[in-house]
């Protein structure tokens, strides 16, 4: 029999298969407080269902089968099951738990006396006579029902040996001695009936007589007998709890957690038929005048007696902010003590920054990964997608939040990374993180502790999971213990945030070290780190971490749950900061001037992606515009912060601003951005350096330390150092330019901006630079400096640099205004410049322009996975000094497409003359795709009226590579086919892959189809795509018309026989341009390869046939090779 039940709203009892196992249900953390374990929505089912991890609370029906062959638990499973439950230490807490609830509940004198008289009124004599039948058949080892004849006549005089069991909406009361076991079948397929509306008798309830015994598995504990059947409450707590104790008048009582179905909800059942009650009216949600109101319970609070809002959290928008907050008013109330706790964190984090600061701009958050620098490194490192393929994380933050958790496994710690490069603003990302959450727009937790890892940073510390959560964070919060008790059990709530990972560089190796014994006992950083990452402390949390994207612990992120990159700012909302940052400060009335300030610097415009140096550029703008209207803006990023320190160090005291950059940069080789205050010379430095912003106390430290307030201004303070330091050697300097990497014990440029400012500080004139920061008198080993950096600079050849490096010297030959140097670095530049596989940001684009138009010569650009923008992509495309380039296929696409919108029409013209793709490989079907849009644009181009000829990029393609491998291979064979004949000079078309393409004889037909168009193709091979008999005669009927044409045929490794090999043979003679054929590895004996070798002797143009192949005996191979040398057997 098979019977549907629709699912109670809100309800996560699972479908259940026989009697002889029980509903699958997920255990979710239970609360600690016994009233709490009433409202939980946790099932106490599902221990016994621990195992299994299947979610039906999102399906509409329920199929119940009585079939015996759906069972899905043993006996064995079971047994295991239960000796698991007993040794887990928390499962034996949650049964005494539920255990002590009964005498909690009806040890109460008004509830004692109430639950003895609550059924008095019910008696045997008052149940009408109509049986409730239960299923014929419910398991495969339960007894059958008893027949109608086996019971009594009269069933209204029957008197039961035990008193019959009542069965309410909510409760389930009755004895359990010698009780007989029931099937675990959904209670809500019982309620089969809708409460008549107006009055019903109380006599209108049903029996329902019990088997005997029962060997099956089974949920509830019920006598022998009949069964009451009353539905009382409606709508109650989800679940079925069983509890015991004395001195409650009852032996047993199962509550029964979910709502009781409408009849409008469930099929009409065969036999079973229970009638509804009235409702009580001083009883809101119970049908029953004997369901206990809120007075009749003083010592209960209110939310035990009424039942749970109806929300389910994937439902709940994040941006109901409103919504949210009455949604947690519904929810069961907390212990005093967590509710403070949980309204002094929103409290933290609710407040915005003030001024300038409180700038929120909405950047993109783009799905990452990380890939091998290269075949021989270990290291990882952010892969660069070409940008069309980005793939931007839609909805936003808390909506890319909410996505991640979903997908999650039950009980699993998730960790999601957030990368970016220094300035990008992670760390006021992140802040922005917690300000969501304290504003109800991350419903799907309970609790969010952000914590900088720079707190962290402290060796020899002791360290227990209460400090990381509790003390570390901006602000120290007190927090009772049972609030820690209430927090570890409900991890799944919990986003723990940890800024700035890069910090813990120190505790890299905690992925493979012994993590910490419990929650509550102390142990070391790295412990602490092992537990929570191996996923044995606050196991089910979700762990957001901010860093960088290089150093040692970011190859630890390479298997985190989700990976995204933080990008920076576009073009347009680089100039939006600029305008709210001056309305901000309260300077509207220069907010145009600044504008057009930044305008005129392209450099510094390009710049300003990285909201840090958009911000600076946006604090000398203010500065230079209070002094007067003839401001201008320096053209470098070391005239910048010179131009930002210049008045605040000509005021402090002597070489304080030297003391500073030495701390600097000792920090820095130390991979650290944090000191304390006893590291400063004297306190007066320490005062100036704080009244003037340069450094600063960040949140969550203690007193004592401070850091500084950006990444950049500590790799400028560093390069001053080592401009002004007599302890740096001369011939060491070129080494700290990290451009030509030494062998052994290279510098690791973990301050990466250094390069940069010191050729900067070196060489622009001292006047404006070194000698407005320290005066004259303290560049005493500037000069010896600069000639050994010029020296070094004019020997290095750019055309041996890689890509990076390359880009690198073109920074720091702009830094330097330099006449010399520039020259020389832009005129050893060589023609055929590839950046393949390197990042290009904008700052990268413009200095790359600028020396292309500087160099005086033609270029030819690889512009393929870069990731480089629109904008910048046009900019150079647009030089007359680039004759060619190559990029992504979809990012030129989409320029041209722009460009025609925007009416450029010259621009246009010169992107589509200079776009080449020559050689094209396709490696993905979005290749195959991205070059069906190629050619698409060409015949939307040629059927134009203004423009006419095909494209370059088409009609120069000589050869094309098609390597997509065994799964992907055969699918995007026909959309190549389909475009093939557009590439009217294709000369080269190899569809060999290592992994085997498989085109078949299907593909080999749809090829051959198109011979007749492909006048130029010279090559063609076939090799390694299963090609049998049937392939080789549609190849040998195509052939022909290549006649004149193909010089070389491979179709190694197939799967040709003797039939093939005759085709083959047979059409050798008319191929006359053909010089060389390989066949080997294919599966024709003696007699194809003597056909091939007839046939072979008639073509005195073949060159070479290599056909060695293992099914052809050696002695006839050597025999066909002595009367024809061209035979190749190798």
């Amino acid at each position: 029999m098979r019977c549907l039940a629709p699912h109670p709203a809100g309800s996560y009892l699972s479908e259940p298969q026989g009697s002889s196992q029980c509903a699958t249900m997920e255990l979710g953390p239970l609360e600690g407080s016994y009233l709490e374990l009433l409202n939980s929505d946790a099932d106490p089912l599902c221990l016994y269902h621990i195992y299994d991890q299947m979610d039906l609370a999102g399906e509409e029906e329920i199929e119940l089968y009585s079939e015996p062959d759906t069972d899905t638990i043993n006996c064995d499973q079971f047994s295991r099951l239960l000796c698991d439950m007993e040794g887990d230490e928390e499962t034996r807490e949650a049964y005494a738990n539920i255990a002590e609830l009964d005498q909690y509940v009806f040890q109460d004198s008004q509830l004692e006396g109430l639950s003895k008289d609550i059924f008095k009124h019910i008696g045997p004599d008052e149940v009408i006579g109509d049986s409730m039948e239960m299923p014929a058949e419910v398991g495969q080892k339960s007894q059958k029902r008893p027949f109608p004849e086996e019971l009594p006549a009269d069933l209204k005089h029957w008197k039961p040996a035990e008193p019959p069991a009542v069965v309410t909406g909510s409760f389930l009361v009755g004895p359990v001695s010698n009780s007989s076991t029931l099937p675990c079948l959904p209670l809500p397929t019982l309620f089969n009936q809708e409460p008549a509306s107006g009055r019903m008798r109380l006599e209108e309830t049903d029996q329902m007589p019990m088997p005997s015994s029962s060997s099956s598995l089974s949920c509830l504990n019920l006598p022998e007998g009949l069964i009451q059947f009353v539905p009382t409450v409606s709508t109650v707590p989800q679940g079925l709890w069983q509890i015991s104790g004395t001195g409650t008048g009852v032996s047993s009582i199962f509550i029964y957690h979910g709502e009781v179905p409408q009849a409008s909800q469930v099929p009409p059942p065969s036999g079973l038929t229970v009638h509804g009650l009235p409702t009580s009216p001083d009883r809101p949600g119970s049908t029953s005048p004997f369901a206990p109101s809120a007075t009749d319970l003083p010592s209960m609070p209110e939310p035990a007696l009424t039942s749970r809002a109806n929300v389910t959290e994937h439902k709940t928008s994040p941006t109901q902010c409103q919504a949210a907050g009455e949604v947690s008013n519904k929810l069961p109330k907390w212990p005093e003590s967590v509710e403070q706790f949980y309204r002094s964190l929103q409290d933290t984090y609710r407040a915005e920054p003030a001024g300038p600061d409180g700038i929120l701009m909405e950047v993109d958050l783009v799905q990452a990964r990380l890939e091998r620098s290269s075949s021989k490194s270990l290291e990882r490192e952010l892969a660069t997608p070409d940008w069309a393929e980005r793939q931007l994380a839609q909805g936003g933050l808390a909506e890319g939040l909410l996505a991640a958790k979903e997908r999650r496994r039950p009980h699993e710690t998730q960790v999601i990374a957030m990368l970016g490069k220094a300035g990008q603003g992670k760390s006021y990302w992140a802040g922005a993180v917690s300000r969501a959450w304290a504003c109800g727009r991350l419903p799907q937790y309970d609790f969010v502790f952000s914590v900088p890892c720079h707190c962290l940073n402290r060796p020899g510390d002791v360290l227990r999971l209460q400090d990381l959560l509790f003390s570390l964070g901006p602000r120290p919060l007190v927090a009772a213990d049972e609030v820690f008790t209430h927090i570890v059990k409900r991890p799944d709530r919990v986003l723990l945030i940890l800024d700035a990972f890069e910090e813990l560089e120190a505790q890299d190796g905690f992925l493979h070290s012994t993590c910490g014994p419990a929650p509550a006992e102390p142990c070391s950083l790295r412990g602490l780190l092992a537990g929570l990452f191996q996923k044995k402390l606050l196991r089910g949390c979700t762990l957001l971490l901010t860093a960088r994207p290089r150093g040692r612990l970011v190859q630890s992120l390479s298997k985190a749950d989700a990976l995204f990159e933080l990008s920076g700012f576009s073009m347009e909302q680089a100039q939006a900061y600029v305008m709210r940052y001056f309305e901000c400060s309260g300077m509207t009335e220069h907010r145009d001037r600044a504008l057009a300030l930044l305008r005129d610097r392209p450099f510094l415009l390009s710049h300003s992606h990285s909201p840090t140096l958009c911000r600076a550029v946006c604090q000398l703008s203010e500065a230079l515009l209070e002094l007067g209207e003839d401001a201008e803006l320096p053209s470098t990023l070391t005239g910048l912060y010179v131009g930002l320190l210049g008045r605040a160090a000509l005021n402090g005291p002597p070489g304080a601003l030297a003391q500073l950059a030495k701390l600097a940069w000792e920090l820095g080789r130390r991979h650290q951005s944090t000191l304390q205050e006893d590291q400063f010379s004297s306190a007066d430095v320490r005062t100036w350096a704080m009244a003037k912003g340069l450094v600063q106390h960040p949140p969550g430290a203690t007193e004592s330390e401070l850091a500084f307030p950006s990444f950049l201004l500590q790799c400028f303070l560093g390069a001053l150092w080592l401009a002004l330091s007599g302890e740096i050697k001369d011939k060491e300097l070129p080494q700290y330019l990290a451009l030509t990497p030494r062998k052994k014990r290279p510098y690791d440029n973990w301050l990466e901006g250094v390069p940069r400012f010191l050729t900067g500080l070196i060489f622009q004139p001292r006047a404006r630079c070194l000698g407005a920061l320290v005066g004259p008198s303290a560049t005493a080993f500037v000069d010896r400096k600069q000639k050994v950096l010029a020296r070094y600079l004019k020997r290095l050849q750019p055309g041996t640099l890689r890509a990076r490096q390359l880009l690198e010297l073109l920074h720091c030959a702009h830094e330097a205004e330099e006449a010399g140097i520039w020259q020389h670095v832009v005129q050893e530049l060589p023609a055929r410049l590839s950046f393949l596989g390197t990042r290009l940001t904008p700052p990268d684009a413009h200095v790359l322009g600028k020396a292309l138009e500087a160099a005086g010569q033609d270029f030819s650009l690889d512009l393929r996975s870069t990731g480089i923008d629109p904008s910048g992509l046009g900019s150079l495309v647009g030089l007359s000094c680039v004759t060619h380039f190559r990029a992504a296929l979809s990012d030129t696409v989409a320029l041209w497409e722009s460009l025609r919108q925007h009416g450029e029409t010259e621009l246009l013209q010169a992107a589509e003359e200079k776009f080449t793709i020559e050689p094209f490989k396709a490696k993905s079907l979005k290749d195959v795709e991205d070059l069906g849009k190629l050619v698409q644009t060409q015949r939307t181009r040629s059927s134009s009226e203004d423009t006419a000829g095909e494209l370059p990029a088409v009609r120069d393609l000589k050869k094309l590579e098609f390597a997509l491998g065994p799964v992907s291979g055969p699918q995007a064979f026909p959309k190549l086919v389909r475009i093939l004949t557009a590439f009217s000079s294709l000369q080269h078309l190899d569809l060999d892959a290592l992994s085997e393409n498989k085109i078949g004889d299907e593909g080999v037909s749809q090829l051959s189809a198109t011979f007749p168009q492909l006048k130029s193709l010279e090559t063609l091979n076939l090799s390694q795509n299963s090609i049998t008999d049937l392939g080789a005669y549609k190849l040998a009927e195509g052939l022909p018309s290549l006649a004149a044409s193909l010089l070389r045929l491979s179709l190694y490794n197939n799967c040709i026989c003797d039939m093939g090999a005759e085709s083959l043979a047979r059409v050798l003679p008319d191929m006359v341009s053909l010089r060389v054929m390989d066949v080997q590895y294919n599966k024709f004996t003696a007699a194809g390869a003597q056909q091939l070798a007839a046939s072979l002797r008639k073509c005195p143009h073949v060159e070479t046939l290599a056909m060695w192949t293992p099914t052809i005996p050696f002695s006839v191979q050597e025999h066909l090779q002595q009367q024809d040398s061209r035979i190749s057997l190798r």
